[in-house]
């Protein structure tokens, strides 16, 4: 279990001093301890959406999604996943539910509409 938390704090650090890159190794390796922690695959998420891997972003936040379908951030951070690998209607799901758990956060809402008008246009 130190391992564990060796790992997600060290991942987190360099997360948010902005070395997505190198957040990533640690993450992972945590995740793959322990797939099943929100925590970890949010952060893993954040890390791979900072380094632009979008696909394996979404991936991250689609699980987390799974488990806690009420997380606003997650589910935002999966549609604009998706939105920036251009998948514009798979998008609007989850920028719209959590435009609506959030009802407060304007850039919720802007990115919800920018997604249901690019998939209007397709």
């Amino acid at each position: 279990m130190d391992e564990l938390y060796d790992l997600f704090r060290k991942g987190t650090e360099l997360l948010e001093a902005g070395h997505h890159h190198q957040a990533v190794i640690p993450l992972t390796r945590a995740r793959d301890l322990a797939p099943d922690k929100s925590s970890i695959r949010e952060a893993l998420g954040r890390a791979l959406f900072g380094a632009q891997r979008y696909e394996q972003a979404a991936r991250e936040f689609e699980a987390v999604c799974e488990r806690a379908p009420t997380n606003d951030y997650a589910q935002f951070c999966l549609g604009r996943s998706l939105q920036l690998l251009g998948r514009h209607a798979e998008a609007r799901g989850p920028l719209a539910l959590a435009a609506n758990l959030q009802p407060s956060r304007r850039d919720y809402r802007v990115y919800r509409d920018r997604a249901r008008a690019a998939a209007a246009r397709s």
